[in-house]
């Protein structure tokens, strides 16, 4: 058992070295002083030792603390975020654990006769830094193996660790850390060591060799200046590389290095006509008649238009005053009300229509109020009529021939007035419309009926034709 415990803590070491040379970054040794402190209780066993972690903060009944530097360590970056980590220890066990006292019954703290205790130990670590995103904090785990003298006798250990490391800069920095080592013999009690003391990073390389160190370097993988932190200028404009929108050709810091050959604000990178002066909205392309078009694209250079038309202005075919993109009649003079086409009145077809919808309207009876079934009717000729804004109508009253023939002209010209004002207050203009009554006096039907009578009630709409 002996025997196989110190092959695995060689075998350890020997990994752990011959990873040391592997990749590193800035600063990839460290040195740590500090003190240590060794506490054999909670470590899952029988008095005089107790459950794991049980009074694991108990500093006064459990932890062995070597009051000056007790502990150096050397540790050696690998890669992404491995750290190997040698260190060793010295301690004064004077107390172990708990016991019984026989008198009270009650457990006590176990004195021990101050054993000498000594430690060497290899743990390879891995860092949380970049994982919790911190520039002061490194949490870190490891695990490894060493060797344990405890007065005159030794064995070998298995060991799992977890620690907190605060930097104060790039190099300085404390460390805190628990250390758990499990014996691979019987008379070395298994235990906790905990730790605290000081780290120093140092060993930083020149990887381009220009003479700046890899963790003063802003390139490190690039020779460059010292005037620019190790970074490089390859067109020696004044202007480092990486601020320099035109590394490889010399130009105006104004122009984050980059040239304007035409001198017309408009970098040559950016510039569609590098060699002639032109404007910035235009990317540096002249435009001689000014309409927002460059020369290159505009076919018509010396006559303003708009882009839309290549640089050329829009025709108007029939003269009418309206643009032939515009004009829905390119080809025939129009209004610009009319988007270019002439004016145009309904078809008889349509007055048709308007006045088979105008027939329909109820009035109250001996009234000129509109009865509310019919304001659907006054909707449909109101639409009617918005689509010929050009056309002017007359709304013509007529009654049947019961009562005086003055009331009934009175009668016709009020409900006729309803109607154009119930049109006009839905959208149709009133310069548009007339209104006009006739009383009894043009009967379509036979007034001595009832039915003839209700044809004769009415309301007509008649087309005013231009003259």
């Amino acid at each position: 058992m002996k025997n196989l415990s110190r092959l695995l803590f060689v075998s350890v070491l020997l990994v752990c070295f011959s990873t040391s040379n592997a990749q590193d970054k800035n600063n990839p040794w460290a040195i740590s002083l500090g003190t240590n402190a060794v506490d054999a209780y909670p470590v899952g066993e029988d008095l005089p030792q107790g459950p794991y972690f049980d009074e694991y903060f108990n500093v006064s009944d459990h932890w062995n603390i070597f009051p000056t530097i007790s502990r150096v360590a050397v540790s050696r970056y690998l890669s992404d975020g491995f750290t190997f980590t040698a260190g060793g220890t010295i301690n004064s066990i004077d107390k172990f654990g708990t016991r019984l006292n026989s008198s009270t019954g009650e457990e006590e703290t176990n004195p021990a006769n101050d054993l000498s205790y000594y430690s060497l130990d290899g743990t390879i670590s891995y860092s949380f830094q970049d994982l919790i995103n911190s520039q002061k904090f490194e949490p870190f785990l490891g695990v490894g193996g060493g060797y344990t003298w405890l007065d005159n006798v030794g064995a070998g250990t298995l060991n799992g660790n977890l620690g907190l490391r605060y930097w104060f800069n790039e190099k300085l920095g404390v460390e805190v850390q628990s250390m758990y080592k499990h014996a691979f013999e019987d008379y070395l009690p298994k235990h906790f060591q905990h730790s605290a003391g000081i780290i120093f990073k140092f060993g930083g390389t020149d990887t381009d060799k220009d003479g700046i160190y890899d963790q003063d370097d802003a390139c490190p993988e690039e020779a460059g200046l010292e005037i620019f932190n190790g970074c490089p200028d390859s067109d020696n404009d004044g202007i480092q590389d990486s601020k320099d929108d035109c590394p490889n050709t010399a130009g105006l810091a104004e122009f984050n290095g980059c040239p304007d050959s035409d001198g017309d604000g408009v970098v040559d990178k950016d510039d569609k006509c590098p060699t002639v002066a032109g404007l910035k909205a235009l990317m540096g392309c002249p435009d001689a008649d000014g309409d927002g078009v460059a020369d290159g694209d505009d076919n018509c250079p010396n006559e303003s238009g708009p882009a839309a038309n290549n640089g050329c202005p829009w025709p108007d075919t029939d003269g009418d005053g309206v643009l032939d993109k515009d004009d829905k009649c390119p080809n025939e003079a129009g209004e610009v009300a009319l988007d270019g086409c002439p004016r145009q009145a309904p078809t008889e077809a349509v007055m048709k229509t308007l006045n088979e919808y105008a027939k329909t309207i109820l009035f109250d009876t001996g009234r000129a109020s509109i009865k509310d079934q019919s304001k659907a009717v006054l909707d449909n000729i109101t639409a009617i009529l918005k689509e010929y804004p050009n056309s002017k109508f007359s709304i013509d009253g007529h009654t049947d021939s019961v009562g005086s023939k003055s009331s009934n002209q009175i009668l016709s010209e009020r409900r006729a007035n309803t109607v154009r004002d119930y049109l006009i207050a839905n959208g149709i203009a009133a310069d548009r419309l007339n209104a006009k009554g006739y009383g009894e006096a043009n009967p379509i039907d036979n007034n001595k009926t009832r039915s003839g009578r209700a044809n004769n009630r009415r309301v007509e709409v008649v087309l005013i034709k231009d003259n």
